[in-house]
């Protein structure tokens, strides 16, 4: 199960609820390089890197559009993408769309390439500015993926993406596979209490990135369940900040151009 339709980020609580008066933001319609048009939300922050925001399998909706603001509030602009402009097009849906076909037809090429169009797009008057990928759920996959896909970026980031799961997307070996190829470093926030991602499956993830050899950590937060990063999950707040203090040090950690 992903988030719930009436779900955000549980962040940044300090400073209030934000209306988006303070960072700038709109909508944008990316053109990958196969020639799809992708739907995007971007928010501005002061310029130091760059993130790019992978949705659950319901593709961009408030959740990610109110995370991407979250992250232009600490200073990362950040872009967040919806998969299914091949399928469904560029225009608004509501939260409660009829998804499940698209995913399907979502393949990892289709992912790269649109993610692709996100980080041109960052790194459009920097071409060495740091870029990174956060994802959730099947986002959560798909950030890891990226990090074997030669797109240079930074540093990738996924909250409870299945590691071993074949066919997420469509076509794409497990994440585990992969990991040889990986280029960046890579961080999992996994639910301990995750009935579909156990317990066993982070172990022999945490096992697999060392073996080979690349620079990873997998997280996982006991009695949490999978999407518990959700501000109305009062009884995970806990997990929640420790999570987003996590992300934030690993981009301000590779964030550096040195």
């Amino acid at each position: 199960m992903c988030f719930d339709i009436d779900s955000s980020p549980p962040i940044d609580r300090r400073i209030g609820t934000v209306s988006g008066g303070s960072v700038t933001h709109r909508d944008l319609e990316l053109t990958a390089r196969d020639g799809n048009r992708l739907a995007a939300f971007e928010a501005v922050g002061d310029g130091r890197a760059g993130v790019v925001v992978l949705p659950d399998v319901r593709g961009l909706y408030t959740f990610y559009e109110e995370l991407a603001l979250r992250f232009a509030e600490r200073g990362y602009d950040a872009v967040a993408i919806d998969y299914f402009g091949r399928t469904a097009g560029v225009d608004k849906r509501s939260n409660d769309w009829d998804y499940m076909p698209h995913v399907r037809s979502t393949t990892l090429d289709g992912v790269r390439a649109d993610a692709s169009a996100a980080i041109d797009h960052l790194r459009a008057a920097d071409p060495e500015r740091p870029v990174f990928a956060v994802g959730f759920c099947f986002g959560g996959s798909n950030a890891w993926h990226l990090a074997a896909s030669g797109l240079g970026l930074s540093g990738v980031v996924g909250f409870y993406g299945h590691p071993d799961r074949p066919d997420m997307p469509t076509g794409a070996p497990t994440v585990i596979s992969e990991l040889t190829e990986v280029t960046c470093p890579l961080l999992a926030l996994q639910g301990g209490a995750d009935a579909g991602i156990p317990a066993d499956v982070n172990a022999a993830f945490r096992d697999a990135i060392a073996a080979a050899g690349a620079e990873g950590e997998v997280i996982e937060y006991e009695r949490a369940p999978h999407s518990f990063f959700d501000r109305k999950y009062e009884e995970f707040a806990e997990a929640s900040a420790d999570a987003w203090d996590r992300v934030l040090a690993f981009l301000d950690e590779h964030s550096s151009t040195e």
